[in-house]
C-alpha cells in the first residue's frame, strides 16, 4: 500500500539517523579528535553517505519494493547476500531495540525516579508496537512528529549557539569566544590517527539514512518522491550535524570535563536557558523513541520480505487487514526484548556478540548498495537505454566505486581500532555462515528474485 509521501520518507530516515550518537557522544568525539578533526570526519561521512544515497536513488526508483536492500544484493550480487544482508540489517535494528528501551526508561527515571525500569520497558514496547501496526499512515504521522522535535531541537541549539559564539547573546563569558576554542588544543591534539578513528564513528553516524530505500515499495509516486526525499535527508541531517559539532566546539575548550558529560545542557545552561537539563533529557527521550519506532518499521519488513522470497515460514509474509507484516512486527519486537535480556544477564557473551555484528552491518549494507549499484547500470544497459531511467546515478560508475572504496577502507580501519575490532571478529564469521546457510537450505527453494518491480 503506498500512502508515504516524500515528507514520511525524509522523517522516517531521520527518525533512523539522529538517535542518541549526536545528543550523547559528540562531545566525546571533540575531545578525542578535536573539533576540526570530528568536523572532517562527519564532512567525510557526509560524504559517503551522499554517495551511498546516490546509488540508492537509482535502485530504489527503478525498483521500488519493501525491504529491498537485500533484493539488489540477491539480484545483481548473489542470492546468498542478499539473504545475508537481510540478516545482517534486521539484526542492526533489532538489537538496538533493547537498549533503547532500556535507555529510554533511563531518561524517565529522572522524573519518576519511584517507577521500576522493567515496566518503562514494557510499556514502550506496547507503545511502538501500536505505532506500526495499526496502520502504516498512522507510523508516518507518528514519525513526523518525533522528528520534527529532533530536527527543531538540534536547529534552535544551533541558532543559540552561533548568538552566543558572536556575542548577541552572553554565554557567561567576558567576551565572545568567536571560534578559538576549535583550534585551543591544536588543530589535532591527539594526533591524525584519532581522526581516522572518530571517522568510522561520524560514518556511523548516518547509518538510517538508507530506510528510505526499506520504505520505497510503501512510497507513492518512488520516481518523484524518493529522489526528493534523498536530497531532504542529505541536506537536514550534514546541516544539522556539522552545525552541532561546530556550536560545541566553539563554545567549550577542547580540554574541559564538560564535553564528556553534557555538553547541550552546559551550553544551554550558560546561555541562560531555563529547565535546560529536562529539556535535553525529553528531546534525547524523543530521539530514541523516533529511533526505535523507525527500526521496529525497518526489521518487520525485512522478515517479511524474506518469508516472501521463500526462506522463512510464510506465515511472516501475512498481511494485517491495513496490509502490515503483523508477525513480522511480533517477532522483531520479541527479539528485541531478547536483545533486552541478555543485555542483562549476559551482557559479555550473547549481548557482545549481538552488538557487535549488529556494528558491523552497517558497512556491510552500504557496501552491497554500491555493488549492487555498479551491476544494476551493467545489466540495465544491455537491454534498455539509459534514458529509461527516471533517476540516474551522477558520476557513474566512480561514485559506486567510491562507496566500495570507502566501505572496504572502513572495515580495514575497524581493525585498527582496539574498541571496535570486535566487530570484525563476530561480523565476519556471522557473514559467512549466513551465506553458507543459504547455499545448504535454500539455494534451490527460493522465488525467481528477478521478479522485482520494474
Amino acid at each position: 500500500m503506498r500512502k508515504m509521501s516524500s515528507k514520511h520518507l525524509v522523517t522516517l530516515s531521520l527518525g533512523g539517523v539522529i538517535g542518541t550518537g549526536i545528543f550523547l557522544s559528540s562531545g566525546y568525539l571533540i575531545q578525542q579528535a578535536g573539533a576540526i578533526g570530528t568536523i572532517i570526519a562527519y564532512l567525510v561521512g557526509a560524504l559517503l553517505a551522499t554517495l551511498v544515497m546516490m546509488c540508492l536513488g537509482e535502485l530504489s526508483v527503478y525498483h521500488p519494493n519493501t525491504a529491498s536492500l537485500h533484493l539488489y544484493a540477491s539480484k545483481y550480487i548473489h542470492p546468498s547476500m542478499g539473504f545475508t544482508v537481510a540478516w545482517l540489517y534486521w539484526l542492526t535494528w533489532t538489537v538496538a531495540l533493547g537498549s533503547q528501551f532500556i535507555t529510554m526508561g533511563v531518561c524517565l527515571q529522572k522524573w519518576f525516579p519511584q517507577t521500576p525500569i522493567w515496566l518503562w520497558c514494557a510499556i514502550f514496547s506496547i507503545l511502538i508496537l501500536l505505532l506500526n501496526v495499526l496502520d502504516i499512515k498512522i507510523f508516518s504521522v507518528s514519525e513526523f512528529w518525533m522528528s520534527l522535535v529532533k530536527i527543531v531541537a538540534l536547529g534552535i541549539f544551533i541558532i543559540l549557539g552561533a548568538t552566543a559564539i558572536t556575542g548577541i547573546l552572553p554565554a557567561h563569558a567576558t567576551s565572545a569566544p568567536l571560534f578559538k576554542n576549535l583550534v585551543s588544543n591544536g588543530i589535532f591534539p591527539n594526533g591524525f590517527g584519532a581522526v581516522f578513528i572518530v571517522l568510522l564513528s561520524a560514518n556511523f553516524a548516518f547509518s538510517g539514512t538508507e530506510l528510505i530505500g526499506v520504505a520505497a515499495g510503501e512510497t507513492s509516486h518512488p520516481e518523484k518522491n524518493i529522489p526528493k526525499a534523498i536530497k531532504s535527508t542529505l541536506f537536514l541531517l550534514i546541516t544539522l550535524f556539522i552545525g552541532t559539532i561546530v556550536v560545541i566546539g566553539a563554545l567549550i575548550p577542547g580540554s574541559s570535563k564538560v564535553l564528556t558529560e553534557s555538553p547541550f545542557v552546559s551550553i544551554l545552561q550558560n546561555i541562560g536557558i531555563p529547565y535546560a537539563s529536562d529539556i535535553m533529557n525529553f528531546t534525547i527521550f524523543i530521539a530514541i523513541l523516533s529511533g526505535a519506532n523507525s527500526g521496529l518499521y525497518a526489521a518487520s519488513r525485512m522478515l517479511w520480505s524474506l518469508a516472501e522470497d521463500g526462506t522463512l515460514p510464510k506465515v511472516f509474509s501475512r498481511l494485517s487487514k491495513n496490509g502490515l507484516p503483523i508477525y513480522g512486527l511480533l517477532l522483531t519486537l520479541a527479539g528485541g526484548l531478547l536483545s533486552l535480556f541478555s543485555s542483562i544477564y549476559a551482557e559479555s557473551t550473547v549481548y557482545l556478540a549481538l552488538v557487535s555484528i549488529s556494528g558491523f552491518a552497517v558497512v556491510a549494507v552500504w557496501l552491497s548498495i554500491g555493488i549492487s549499484q555498479l551491476r544494476f547500470r551493467k545489466v540495465f544497459l544491455a537491454t534498455h537505454d539509459i534514458s529509461e531511467l527516471s533517476y540516474r546515478t551522477p558520476g557513474y560508475p566512480v561514485v559506486p566505486w567510491l562507496v566500495i572504496i570507502f566501505c572496504i577502507i572502513s572495515i580495514v580501519g575497524i581493525y585498527f581500532d582496539p574498541n571496535q575490532r570486535i566487530a570484525l571478529y563476530f561480523g565476519i564469521p556471522f557473514t559467512i555462515i549466513s551465506a553458507l546457510i543459504y547455499q545448504l537450505f535454500y539455494s534451490r527453494r527460493t522465488h525467481d528474485i528477478s521478479k522485482l518491480a520494474d
